[in-house]
């Protein structure tokens, strides 16, 4: 019983993890399609921890601004507000604010 229950456990795990790649990768989008750096904006809302190696990783996964679907601003800040990144989504507040209207 306890594998079982530590294989439930693993994958309650894996699918946040999976999760969390999926803010991840909205976040990334959402900085391509404004011409923002991803990286830039993490390191202002994080200025002591380390390259985020999963943001890394998803960066791979953006596609040009061209190609991919527009993320309203307020979809971005609930998403990184629902996994607790409160200090990003005042950067990316910040960030949108400054954006003019041929950005947006």
């Amino acid at each position: 019983m306890e594998s079982a229950g530590k294989s439930v456990e693993e994958r309650i795990a894996e699918s946040y993890r999976q999760d969390e790649d999926m803010m991840i990768l909205v976040f990334a989008q959402w900085c391509v399609n404004h011409g923002l750096d991803p990286a830039e904006l993490y390191r202002k809302a994080y200025p002591d921890q380390p390259d985020n190696e999963r943001l890394t990783r998803v960066l791979e996964l953006t596609v040009p601004k061209e190609e991919a679907g527009e993320i309203p601003d307020q979809t971005l800040l609930g998403v990184l507000s629902m996994f607790g990144n409160e200090d990003l989504a005042i950067v990316v507040a910040e960030a949108a604010a400054t954006l003019g209207p041929d950005k947006k």
